[in-house]
C-alpha cells in the first residue's frame, strides 16, 4: 500500500542531495539511511569480530594474490 507524507522543504532537499542519481526515488533514498541506522545481529557481530582476528594473525590473502591465484 503506498501513501503520501508530508515533509519539509528543507528535508526534501536533503533527501534530494543523498540521491546517486535523479531517477532514485525518494523511498529508496529513505530504506538507505534507515538500513545504515540497524542493528548488527550478533551472529553477524561474531563473524565481523573472527575476521578481524584472522586478519590481525595474518591468515588472509590480498586480492592481488586471489588473482594470481587464478590466473587472471
Amino acid at each position: 500500500m503506498e501513501t503520501t507524507i508530508q515533509i519539509s522543504k528543507e528535508l526534501q532537499k536533503k533527501l534530494k542531495e543523498r540521491k546517486f542519481s535523479s531517477k532514485e526515488s525518494y523511498e529508496k533514498v529513505i530504506w538507505d539511511l534507515l538500513e545504515d541506522n540497524m542493528e548488527l545481529s550478533e551472529e553477524t557481530k561474531r563473524d565481523i569480530e573472527e575476521a578481524r582476528k584472522e586478519f590481525k594473525e595474518g591468515k588472509t590473502i590480498s586480492h592481488k594474490q586471489v588473482l594470481k591465484e587464478l590466473g587472471l
